[in-house]
């Protein structure tokens, strides 16, 4: 069988990504969905031909804000049916949810709120969170196989961010936040198909652009491929891209023993 090969990036502006030469490096990764994340432009932005990679369907859901959040994807097979948003008005002004359908296969780019600006922001990341947990159940219940990759803005475990004890009260290492990802990946019965794979501490996918965070590698493990069950059994390999940086965040590359089909 064919392998499926996904990767997920933030791009922190798909503009600023390219000119460091994201898309000449995604030309040689022979992936078969790219799930993007943050593109902070509109489609009337992204008329370049670099943006529309030849060898790809693509497919943008853009923010109403200019310059800010919006989620994208990169098809090598043309799907049945893209869905873009929840149906959630403010949610889906910020380009958030972005989903292809193949048969009973849902691959989604996923951009969840950050929460790191204040205490109106965390609020709504709550609300997002606690409208996400009930859809995903819902359309595993409906039978579907359903990949959920981006940027989560959550570290799961001790083991997924350098200074944890440092970040037991902000966001994006609460302990709710935490909880959250205990019931997704629990009771919910959805799996972070790199921990299925990579067991190892310090495999970060985000570095503050302060101090030397890179340098050092004081990251955060917050961008994840997140699959039902069956999907998750067919999971190969797994690994964080960081030769070059695009972005803050690196991209996650992940092989699945799964035939999308020609």
């Amino acid at each position: 069988m064919p392998d499926m090969r996904v990767i997920t990036v933030n791009l922190n502006g798909i503009r600023s990504a390219g000119r460091k030469g994201f898309f000449q490096w995604l030309s040689r990764q022979r992936a078969d969905v790219v799930c993007l994340q943050e593109l902070k432009a509109q489609v009337d932005q992204l008329e370049d031909k670099l943006y529309w990679p030849k060898s790809f369907h693509a497919y943008y859901h853009c923010a109403e804000k200019k310059g800010y959040s919006g989620v994208g994807l990169y098809c090598r097979k043309q799907p049945e049916r893209v869905i873009e948003g929840l149906g959630w008005q403010s949610f889906d002004r910020e380009g958030r949810w972005i989903e292809a359908r193949y048969g009973k296969l849902s691959v989604v780019s996923l951009y969840l709120p950050s929460g790191s600006s204040g205490d109106e922001r965390q609020a709504v990341k709550y609300e997002v969170l606690d409208r996400l947990l009930p859809h995903m159940k819902k359309l595993k219940k409906q039978g579907r196989e359903l990949l959920v990759c981006g940027d989560w803005n959550i570290a799961h475990q001790n083991i997924d961010i350098k200074n944890w004890r440092g970040n037991l009260k902000n966001s994006g290492f609460l302990p709710e936040e935490r909880a959250w990802l205990d019931e997704l990946y629990g009771p919910a019965g959805f799996v972070d198909t790199f921990r299925r794979v990579d067991p190892r501490e310090d495999q970060f996918t985000w570095w503050s652009n302060r101090g030397q965070a890179w340098d050092k590698n004081v990251g955060w493990r917050i961008d994840y491929q997140v699959a039902t069950p069956k999907l998750a059994q067919a999971v190969k390999s797994a690994r964080i891209y960081k030769d070059k940086r695009f972005s803050d965040h690196a991209p996650l590359i992940m092989d699945y023993e799964f035939d999308l089909g020609d």
